[in-house]
C-alpha cells in the first residue's frame, strides 16, 4: 500500500484529507508543520506528500526545499494543497520541486484527479 504524508496545521484539513486518501487506497501519516513532516520523512520516506503552504515552525515551501535535499527526498510526489493561488506562489512551488498544485477548498474528486495525474493511482 502506498503511503501519503498529510502536512497541514489544520486538524480539520488533515482529517478530511485522510478520509479522501484512505478511500483511494493510501496509508496515511500526519504532520502539523514542516519540521514534524521532515522528521517523518527522515524516519520513513512516504510515496506522496499532500502539503500546505502556510504553517508555523516551518512552512510548506521551506519543507519542500529541505525534503528535496534529503537522502531519498527526490522520490515522493509532492502535491501542494493551499489557499495561495497566485501565479508567483505556484511557480515558486513547482520550481522548488512540487509535482502538482491543488487550491483549497478541495474535494475527493480533485485529490484523486491530481494524484492520478502525478502517477500515484
Amino acid at each position: 500500500m502506498k503511503t501519503c504524508l498529510v502536512v497541514d496545521d489544520s486538524r480539520v484539513i488533515r482529517k478530511v484529507a485522510r478520509r479522501v486518501l484512505e478511500d483511494i487506497g493510501f496509508e496515511i501519516a500526519e504532520a502539523g508543520d514542516g519540521m514534524e513532516a521532515l522528521a517523518w520523512c527522515r524516519a520513513a520516506m512516504p510515496d506522496a506528500v499532500l502539503l500546505d503552504w502556510n504553517m508555523p515552525v516551518m512552512n510548506g515551501i521551506e519543507f519542500l526545499r529541505q525534503l528535496r535535499t534529503e537522502p531519498g527526498g527526490g522520490e515522493p510526489v509532492v502535491v501542494f494543497c493551499t489557499v495561495e493561488n497566485d501565479v508567483e506562489h505556484i511557480r515558486m512551488a513547482l520550481d522548488a520541486g512540487a509535482n502538482e498544485y491543488i487550491m483549497k477548498p478541495f474535494d475527493g474528486e480533485i485529490i484523486a484527479a491530481k494524484f492520478a495525474e502525478a502517477g500515484l493511482l
